[in-house]
Protein backbone atom coordinates (compact mmCIF):
# COMPACT_ATOMS: atom_id res chain seq x y z
CA UNK A 1 0.00 0.00 0.00
CA UNK A 2 1.41 3.69 -0.30
CA UNK A 3 3.10 4.24 2.41
CA UNK A 4 2.86 8.34 2.40
CA UNK A 5 -0.07 10.97 1.79
CA UNK A 6 -0.48 11.54 -2.11
CA UNK A 7 -1.22 14.40 -3.53
CA UNK A 8 -5.16 14.37 -5.21
CA UNK A 9 -3.44 13.74 -8.75
CA UNK A 10 -1.64 11.03 -7.85
CA UNK A 11 -4.39 9.59 -5.79
CA UNK A 12 -6.84 9.75 -8.26
CA UNK A 13 -4.50 8.30 -11.15
CA UNK A 14 -4.07 5.69 -8.54
CA UNK A 15 -7.43 4.33 -8.21
CA UNK A 16 -8.22 4.41 -11.77
CA UNK A 17 -5.27 1.90 -12.36
CA UNK A 18 -6.44 -0.09 -9.33
CA UNK A 19 -3.07 0.64 -7.88
CA UNK A 20 -2.27 1.34 -4.04
CA UNK A 21 -3.49 4.42 -2.95
CA UNK A 22 -3.57 5.98 0.72
CA UNK A 23 -7.21 6.25 0.99
CA UNK A 24 -10.15 7.42 -1.43
CA UNK A 25 -10.61 9.94 -3.39
CA UNK A 26 -13.18 12.56 -3.64
CA UNK A 27 -15.17 14.02 -6.03
CA UNK A 28 -18.96 15.34 -6.20
CA UNK A 29 -21.21 17.84 -8.22
CA UNK A 30 -23.83 19.97 -6.67
CA UNK A 31 -27.33 21.21 -8.02
CA UNK A 32 -26.87 24.60 -8.21
CA UNK A 33 -29.20 25.77 -5.68
CA UNK A 34 -26.65 23.85 -3.48
CA UNK A 35 -23.11 25.91 -2.80
CA UNK A 36 -25.49 28.96 -3.05
CA UNK A 37 -27.47 28.11 0.14
CA UNK A 38 -24.55 27.21 1.79
CA UNK A 39 -22.55 30.05 0.49
CA UNK A 40 -25.37 32.65 2.19
CA UNK A 41 -24.71 30.70 5.15
CA UNK A 42 -21.36 31.75 5.51
CA UNK A 43 -19.55 28.64 5.22
CA UNK A 44 -17.45 29.53 1.89
CA UNK A 45 -17.04 32.85 0.34
CA UNK A 46 -18.69 31.92 -2.99
CA UNK A 47 -21.03 28.85 -4.70
CA UNK A 48 -17.73 28.88 -6.81
CA UNK A 49 -15.50 27.75 -3.90
CA UNK A 50 -17.41 24.80 -3.11
CA UNK A 51 -14.61 22.32 -4.49
CA UNK A 52 -11.94 23.90 -3.09
CA UNK A 53 -13.61 24.04 0.58
CA UNK A 54 -14.27 20.00 0.53
CA UNK A 55 -10.73 19.56 -1.23
CA UNK A 56 -12.53 17.54 -4.11
CA UNK A 57 -9.39 15.23 -5.98
CA UNK A 58 -11.36 15.37 -9.01
CA UNK A 59 -11.89 18.44 -10.99
CA UNK A 60 -13.53 18.94 -14.72
CA UNK A 61 -12.63 21.22 -17.41
CA UNK A 62 -16.70 20.95 -17.87
CA UNK A 63 -19.53 21.02 -15.51
CA UNK A 64 -18.14 22.38 -12.50
CA UNK A 65 -18.52 24.96 -9.88
CA UNK A 66 -17.15 27.49 -12.50
CA UNK A 67 -19.96 26.84 -15.07
CA UNK A 68 -17.74 26.76 -17.97
CA UNK A 69 -18.17 24.72 -21.06
CA UNK A 70 -15.31 22.88 -23.41
CA UNK A 71 -16.58 22.69 -25.98
CA UNK A 72 -19.93 24.06 -27.58
CA UNK A 73 -21.37 21.56 -29.84
CA UNK A 74 -24.23 23.25 -30.64
CA UNK A 75 -25.01 24.00 -34.25
CA UNK A 76 -25.57 27.98 -34.09
CA UNK A 77 -23.29 28.04 -31.08
CA UNK A 78 -23.75 31.39 -31.31
CA UNK A 79 -26.77 32.39 -31.50
CA UNK A 80 -28.61 34.03 -28.37
CA UNK A 81 -31.62 32.33 -27.26
CA UNK A 82 -34.86 33.48 -28.77
CA UNK A 83 -37.58 34.04 -26.17
CA UNK A 84 -41.08 32.48 -27.31
CA UNK A 85 -42.90 32.59 -23.91
CA UNK A 86 -42.59 33.88 -20.55
CA UNK A 87 -44.57 33.05 -17.58
CA UNK A 88 -43.94 34.12 -13.66
CA UNK A 89 -41.52 30.62 -13.07
CA UNK A 90 -40.44 29.91 -16.60
CA UNK A 91 -39.79 30.44 -20.13
CA UNK A 92 -39.98 28.85 -23.66
CA UNK A 93 -37.36 29.45 -25.55
CA UNK A 94 -35.80 28.60 -29.05
CA UNK A 95 -31.97 27.27 -28.50
CA UNK A 96 -29.00 27.41 -31.54
CA UNK A 97 -30.48 23.88 -32.43
CA UNK A 98 -33.69 24.93 -32.88
CA UNK A 99 -35.14 23.32 -29.88
CA UNK A 100 -37.84 24.91 -27.92
CA UNK A 101 -37.47 24.69 -24.62
CA UNK A 102 -38.72 25.65 -21.30
CA UNK A 103 -36.70 26.56 -18.58
CA UNK A 104 -37.30 27.21 -14.52
CA UNK A 105 -36.42 30.92 -14.13
CA UNK A 106 -35.73 29.83 -10.48
CA UNK A 107 -33.77 26.68 -10.46
CA UNK A 108 -31.61 24.41 -12.01
CA UNK A 109 -31.44 21.29 -13.63
CA UNK A 110 -33.06 20.40 -17.65
CA UNK A 111 -35.03 22.32 -18.90
CA UNK A 112 -38.05 20.20 -20.51
CA UNK A 113 -38.15 19.39 -23.63
CA UNK A 114 -41.22 21.50 -25.76
CA UNK A 115 -40.73 20.58 -29.62
CA UNK A 116 -37.79 20.12 -31.76
CA UNK A 117 -37.01 21.75 -35.39
CA UNK A 118 -34.89 18.52 -36.12
CA UNK A 119 -37.28 15.26 -36.43
CA UNK A 120 -35.71 13.84 -39.37
CA UNK A 121 -32.93 13.18 -41.52
CA UNK A 122 -33.43 16.24 -43.96
CA UNK A 123 -33.97 19.00 -41.26
CA UNK A 124 -30.52 17.43 -39.66
CA UNK A 125 -28.87 17.98 -43.38
CA UNK A 126 -30.62 21.45 -43.78
CA UNK A 127 -30.40 22.78 -40.09
CA UNK A 128 -27.53 21.29 -38.03
CA UNK A 129 -24.55 19.80 -40.23
CA UNK A 130 -23.46 22.63 -42.26
CA UNK A 131 -23.00 24.45 -39.27
CA UNK A 132 -20.92 21.70 -37.62
CA UNK A 133 -18.96 21.25 -40.64
CA UNK A 134 -17.55 24.78 -40.90
CA UNK A 135 -14.57 24.16 -40.03
CA UNK A 136 -13.61 28.14 -39.73
CA UNK A 137 -15.69 28.79 -37.14
CA UNK A 138 -13.93 25.21 -34.93
CA UNK A 139 -11.86 27.64 -33.10
CA UNK A 140 -14.71 29.26 -31.63
CA UNK A 141 -16.17 26.37 -30.23
CA UNK A 142 -13.49 26.08 -27.88
CA UNK A 143 -13.27 27.59 -24.23
CA UNK A 144 -9.25 27.48 -25.22
CA UNK A 145 -8.23 30.05 -22.42
CA UNK A 146 -10.82 28.60 -20.03
CA UNK A 147 -9.01 24.91 -20.33
CA UNK A 148 -5.68 26.91 -20.02
CA UNK A 149 -5.86 28.75 -16.82
CA UNK A 150 -8.22 25.40 -15.19
CA UNK A 151 -5.00 23.23 -16.00
CA UNK A 152 -2.60 25.32 -14.75
CA UNK A 153 -4.00 26.02 -11.54
CA UNK A 154 -4.71 21.97 -11.21
CA UNK A 155 -0.92 21.19 -12.29
CA UNK A 156 0.13 23.56 -9.67
CA UNK A 157 -2.28 22.62 -6.98
CA UNK A 158 -1.64 18.69 -8.09
CA UNK A 159 -5.36 17.77 -8.95
CA UNK A 160 -6.53 15.65 -11.43
CA UNK A 161 -8.38 17.39 -14.30
CA UNK A 162 -10.41 15.75 -16.48
CA UNK A 163 -11.29 17.43 -20.41
CA UNK A 164 -15.24 16.57 -20.17
CA UNK A 165 -16.91 16.29 -23.46
CA UNK A 166 -20.28 14.73 -24.21
CA UNK A 167 -20.73 12.01 -25.77
CA UNK A 168 -22.92 11.31 -29.43
CA UNK A 169 -25.93 9.75 -27.36
CA UNK A 170 -26.36 13.20 -25.31
CA UNK A 171 -25.25 15.24 -28.23
CA UNK A 172 -28.66 14.23 -30.35
CA UNK A 173 -30.99 14.53 -27.91
CA UNK A 174 -30.61 18.06 -27.34
CA UNK A 175 -31.28 18.41 -31.12
CA UNK A 176 -33.98 15.74 -31.88
CA UNK A 177 -35.30 14.97 -28.44
CA UNK A 178 -35.27 11.16 -26.95
CA UNK A 179 -38.85 10.46 -28.65
CA UNK A 180 -37.77 10.97 -32.15
CA UNK A 181 -33.86 9.75 -31.39
CA UNK A 182 -35.52 6.22 -30.53
CA UNK A 183 -37.63 6.27 -33.21
CA UNK A 184 -34.79 6.72 -35.53
CA UNK A 185 -32.80 4.45 -34.23
CA UNK A 186 -35.33 1.48 -34.58
CA UNK A 187 -36.69 2.99 -38.22
CA UNK A 188 -33.36 4.82 -39.57
CA UNK A 189 -30.12 3.67 -38.00
CA UNK A 190 -27.94 4.94 -40.73
CA UNK A 191 -28.92 7.94 -40.04
CA UNK A 192 -28.50 7.42 -36.39
CA UNK A 193 -24.85 5.99 -36.91
CA UNK A 194 -24.39 9.21 -39.21
CA UNK A 195 -24.91 11.73 -36.52
CA UNK A 196 -22.57 9.75 -33.97
CA UNK A 197 -19.99 9.52 -35.98
CA UNK A 198 -19.89 12.48 -37.17
CA UNK A 199 -20.48 14.16 -33.12
CA UNK A 200 -17.31 12.15 -32.23
CA UNK A 201 -15.32 12.98 -35.51
CA UNK A 202 -16.02 17.07 -34.49
CA UNK A 203 -15.16 16.02 -30.91
CA UNK A 204 -11.84 14.62 -31.52
CA UNK A 205 -10.70 17.20 -33.83
CA UNK A 206 -11.67 20.12 -31.20
CA UNK A 207 -9.76 17.91 -28.63
CA UNK A 208 -6.76 17.71 -30.62
CA UNK A 209 -6.91 21.33 -31.08
CA UNK A 210 -7.34 21.65 -27.33
CA UNK A 211 -4.68 19.40 -26.74
CA UNK A 212 -2.26 20.42 -28.91
CA UNK A 213 -2.03 24.10 -27.49
CA UNK A 214 -3.04 23.85 -24.39
CA UNK A 215 -1.39 20.64 -23.52
CA UNK A 216 -2.97 17.47 -22.03
CA UNK A 217 -5.24 17.12 -19.12
CA UNK A 218 -5.02 13.51 -16.78
CA UNK A 219 -7.90 12.17 -18.27
CA UNK A 220 -11.15 12.44 -20.65
CA UNK A 221 -14.45 12.66 -18.62
CA UNK A 222 -17.67 12.04 -21.34
CA UNK A 223 -21.36 12.52 -20.53
CA UNK A 224 -23.21 9.75 -21.90
CA UNK A 225 -27.10 9.29 -20.08
CA UNK A 226 -27.77 5.84 -22.13
CA UNK A 227 -30.54 4.96 -19.48
CA UNK A 228 -33.30 6.14 -17.26
CA UNK A 229 -34.50 4.65 -13.75
CA UNK A 230 -36.25 1.20 -15.47
CA UNK A 231 -33.63 0.18 -17.83
CA UNK A 232 -31.55 1.46 -20.97
CA UNK A 233 -32.80 3.27 -23.50
CA UNK A 234 -31.13 0.73 -26.24
CA UNK A 235 -30.99 -2.93 -26.05
CA UNK A 236 -27.34 -4.15 -25.80
CA UNK A 237 -27.41 -5.31 -29.64
CA UNK A 238 -28.70 -2.21 -30.54
CA UNK A 239 -26.18 -0.13 -29.00
CA UNK A 240 -23.72 -2.38 -30.41
CA UNK A 241 -25.04 -1.58 -33.69
CA UNK A 242 -25.41 2.06 -33.15
CA UNK A 243 -23.12 3.89 -30.46
CA UNK A 244 -19.95 0.91 -29.79
CA UNK A 245 -18.29 2.46 -33.02
CA UNK A 246 -18.11 5.91 -32.31
CA UNK A 247 -17.53 5.34 -28.52
CA UNK A 248 -14.91 2.98 -29.38
CA UNK A 249 -12.89 5.59 -31.47
CA UNK A 250 -13.54 8.47 -29.04
CA UNK A 251 -12.15 6.27 -26.21
CA UNK A 252 -8.95 5.17 -28.26
CA UNK A 253 -8.45 8.78 -29.32
CA UNK A 254 -8.18 9.39 -25.21
CA UNK A 255 -5.91 5.90 -24.61
CA UNK A 256 -3.73 7.02 -27.75
CA UNK A 257 -2.93 10.29 -25.60
CA UNK A 258 -2.25 8.61 -22.18
CA UNK A 259 -5.79 9.44 -20.75
CA UNK A 260 -8.33 7.16 -18.92
CA UNK A 261 -11.70 7.50 -19.76
CA UNK A 262 -14.60 8.08 -17.50
CA UNK A 263 -17.95 7.82 -18.39
CA UNK A 264 -21.01 9.57 -16.78
CA UNK A 265 -24.14 7.69 -17.18
CA UNK A 266 -27.70 8.11 -15.12
CA UNK A 267 -30.21 5.28 -15.38
CA UNK A 268 -29.84 1.53 -14.73
CA UNK A 269 -27.48 0.73 -17.52
CA UNK A 270 -25.92 -2.50 -15.75
CA UNK A 271 -26.73 -4.51 -18.98
CA UNK A 272 -24.88 -2.52 -21.33
CA UNK A 273 -21.77 -2.52 -19.01
CA UNK A 274 -19.63 -5.36 -20.61
CA UNK A 275 -19.51 -3.92 -24.02
CA UNK A 276 -18.72 -0.40 -22.76
CA UNK A 277 -15.96 -1.83 -20.86
CA UNK A 278 -15.34 -3.45 -24.12
CA UNK A 279 -15.45 -0.01 -25.90
CA UNK A 280 -12.56 1.29 -24.15
CA UNK A 281 -13.96 2.78 -20.58
CA UNK A 282 -12.00 2.96 -17.43
CA UNK A 283 -14.50 4.06 -14.89
CA UNK A 284 -18.30 4.62 -14.23
CA UNK A 285 -20.45 7.31 -12.65
CA UNK A 286 -22.56 7.74 -10.91
CA UNK A 287 -24.17 4.23 -10.29
CA UNK A 288 -27.43 5.82 -10.03
CA UNK A 289 -29.03 3.76 -6.89
CA UNK A 290 -32.56 4.71 -7.57
CA UNK A 291 -32.29 3.78 -11.04
CA UNK A 292 -31.52 0.06 -10.01
CA UNK A 293 -27.65 0.34 -9.86
CA UNK A 294 -25.90 -1.50 -7.16
CA UNK A 295 -22.05 -0.17 -6.37
CA UNK A 296 -20.98 -3.52 -4.63
CA UNK A 297 -22.42 -5.54 -7.61
CA UNK A 298 -21.33 -3.62 -10.18
CA UNK A 299 -17.67 -3.82 -8.20
CA UNK A 300 -18.10 -7.48 -7.35
CA UNK A 301 -18.92 -8.28 -11.05
CA UNK A 302 -16.40 -6.02 -13.03
CA UNK A 303 -14.31 -4.34 -10.53
CA UNK A 304 -11.50 -5.95 -11.86
CA UNK A 305 -11.91 -4.01 -15.06
CA UNK A 306 -13.82 -0.97 -13.64
CA UNK A 307 -12.86 1.90 -11.82
CA UNK A 308 -16.11 3.04 -9.83
CA UNK A 309 -17.47 6.81 -8.92
CA UNK A 310 -20.47 7.27 -7.09
CA UNK A 311 -23.08 4.99 -5.66
CA UNK A 312 -23.72 6.50 -2.10
CA UNK A 313 -27.75 7.28 -2.07
CA UNK A 314 -28.09 11.18 -2.00
CA UNK A 315 -31.58 10.22 -0.87
CA UNK A 316 -30.20 9.38 3.06
CA UNK A 317 -28.01 12.22 2.48
CA UNK A 318 -31.32 14.61 2.11
CA UNK A 319 -32.91 12.52 5.10
CA UNK A 320 -29.94 14.53 6.92
CA UNK A 321 -29.99 11.72 9.75
CA UNK A 322 -26.65 11.21 10.37
CA UNK A 323 -27.09 7.95 11.71
CA UNK A 324 -27.95 6.54 8.14
CA UNK A 325 -25.57 8.30 6.09
CA UNK A 326 -22.79 6.57 8.35
CA UNK A 327 -24.61 3.46 7.54
CA UNK A 328 -24.57 3.97 3.99
CA UNK A 329 -20.92 4.85 4.04
CA UNK A 330 -20.17 1.84 6.24
CA UNK A 331 -22.06 -0.94 4.84
CA UNK A 332 -20.85 -0.16 1.24
CA UNK A 333 -17.23 1.73 1.24
CA UNK A 334 -15.40 -1.20 1.99
CA UNK A 335 -16.26 -3.56 -0.13
CA UNK A 336 -16.09 -0.89 -2.55
CA UNK A 337 -12.64 0.57 -2.10
CA UNK A 338 -11.73 -3.09 -1.87
CA UNK A 339 -8.53 -3.33 -3.99
CA UNK A 340 -8.64 0.56 -5.00
CA UNK A 341 -10.91 1.72 -7.67
CA UNK A 342 -13.23 3.95 -6.23
CA UNK A 343 -13.58 7.41 -5.38
CA UNK A 344 -16.36 8.37 -3.13
CA UNK A 345 -19.36 10.66 -3.97
CA UNK A 346 -23.30 10.46 -4.41
CA UNK A 347 -25.27 8.71 -7.06
CA UNK A 348 -26.99 12.28 -7.92
CA UNK A 349 -26.16 15.88 -7.78
CA UNK A 350 -26.43 16.84 -3.85
CA UNK A 351 -29.82 18.83 -3.52
CA UNK A 352 -30.05 22.04 -1.78
CA UNK A 353 -32.14 20.18 0.99
CA UNK A 354 -28.73 18.53 2.15
CA UNK A 355 -27.90 20.62 5.20
CA UNK A 356 -24.04 21.10 4.93
CA UNK A 357 -23.67 20.05 8.12
CA UNK A 358 -24.76 16.40 6.81
CA UNK A 359 -22.39 16.77 3.42
CA UNK A 360 -19.51 17.33 5.87
CA UNK A 361 -20.12 14.33 7.59
CA UNK A 362 -20.21 12.55 4.61
CA UNK A 363 -16.63 13.68 3.33
CA UNK A 364 -15.32 13.04 6.45
CA UNK A 365 -16.69 10.01 7.22
CA UNK A 366 -16.01 8.67 4.12
CA UNK A 367 -12.43 9.74 4.01
CA UNK A 368 -12.10 8.50 8.04
CA UNK A 369 -13.43 4.86 6.88
CA UNK A 370 -11.58 5.38 3.24
CA UNK A 371 -8.08 5.04 4.96
CA UNK A 372 -5.90 1.88 3.64
CA UNK A 373 -4.37 0.67 6.01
Amino acid sequence: MASRQLSSRERIGRILRHEPVDRVGVFEVFWAETPVAWAAEGRFPTPSDIEDHFDLDLRRSSGGSSGTILLNMVARYDAPDELIEESASTRIVRDGNGALLRRLKNGSGAPEHVDFLVKERAAWEAHILPYLQDSAQYPRRINMDGYRAMRSQFVREQRFLCAAVVGPFDLMTPVVGHEHLLAAMALDADWVIEMAEYYVTLTIELLGQVFQQAGLPDGLWVWDDLGYNHGPFMSPAMYRELFFPAHQRLFAFAHAHGLPVILHSDGFIAPLVPQLIEAGIDCLQPLEVKAGMDLLQIKQDYGQHLALIGGMDARVLASNDLGAVHHELATKLPGAMTGSGYILQCDHSVPSNVRYETYQFFVDTGREIGVYS
